[in-house]
């Protein structure tokens, strides 16, 4: 009797573990959407930033497994610029020149490292005492590094020159877009992220852009990069989950066009520098959790 009793209390207490973390599992997924939609909002606000968010918000809270999850979040990150941009070309603040200089060489960086680079990453790189490094621990580490520099470039914003529209970039100035336009393509493909933290910047420096135009042109890039980076992909992730990417896409593409209406009423300066805070914040914790958990 007693070791049936026992059984019992055993058995009632693995449904009630169960039920707890399915409790758990659903309040995760709730938040994994509220924060789809926040990573479109913060598109549409700042014009760039927000994709940082997407690999985390997949792998934390939709518990996808890294390299797939960079895969989908190209996917997001590419059909929610596309449609901010949109209203960008509208409104004339996209330099296509300066888009194709830019943007060719990451292009093409980017699928290369979908293709081959990423797949011809071995599974486990190293070990380091009990620390062993697979290819989804590498991923995100360097991805909890590039959200560190993120959000220290969103936190200690330099004042940017911002040209005149139509100034023409100097032969030098197009050969740094092209070497940043690589640099770009190489991170994106790699940690799934569009970059808009470093195109942005470039595009005033060296295409001497107005802030508006270097807004919307990086969206473009953005967009173009990420979804041709998903193309390297669909050999290798056949599998993809449509339903749940569209839905989770569809909840951004809500955010950036909010985001886009809203973008004149908020001192873009301030949002970012709040929105760094947060970034810096997240990055550590992944570096933490990734490092010694």
């Amino acid at each position: 009797m007693r070791s049936n009793g026992w059984a019992s209390v055993t058995g009632i207490t693995l449904i009630l573990r169960t039920e707890h973390q399915l409790r758990i599992l659903e309040h995760m997924i709730a938040a994994g959407y509220i924060a789809s939609f926040f990573i479109g909002l913060t598109l549409g606000l700042l014009g760039g930033g927000g994709s940082i968010l997407t690999v985390p918000v997949l792998v934390y809270l939709f518990s996808i497994e890294p390299v797939l999850a960079t895969s989908y979040s190209l996917f997001i990150v590419g059909a929610t610029s596309l449609t901010g941009v949109i209203t960008k070309i509208r409104h004339r603040q996209v330099e296509w020149m300066a888009a194709l200089v830019f943007g060719l060489p990451s292009l093409v960086m980017v699928f290369l490292t979908r293709k081959f680079i990423l797949p011809a990453i071995p599974h486990v790189l190293f070990r380091i005492g009990g620390l062993e490094v697979t290819r989804p621990k590498f991923l995100l580490l360097l991805f909890a590094a590039l959200m560190i520099l993120a959000a220290f470039r969103m936190i200690r914003e330099k004042k940017v020159h911002a040209g005149e529209d139509g100034e023409p970039a100097a032969p030098h100035d197009r050969i740094m877009l092209v070497v940043q336009g690589a640099i770009v393509g190489l991170l994106a493909g790699l940690v799934g992220a569009g970059g808009g933290f470093l195109i942005i910047p470039a595009l005033v420096l060296f295409a001497g852009m107005t802030m508006k135009k270097a807004v919307g042109t990086s969206l473009l890039i953005i967009a173009t990069n990420s979804l041709i980076g998903v193309l390297g992909d669909l050999e290798e992730h056949y599998h993809m989950d449509w339903p749940f990417l569209l839905t989770v896409t569809s909840i951004a593409v809500a955010g950036i066009l909010i985001g886009n209406a809203m973008s004149h009423r908020f001192s873009s300066k301030s949002l970012k520098k709040a929105f760094g805070w947060l970034v810096l914040a997240m990055g550590i914790w992944i570096l933490v959790k990734e490092t010694f958990f």
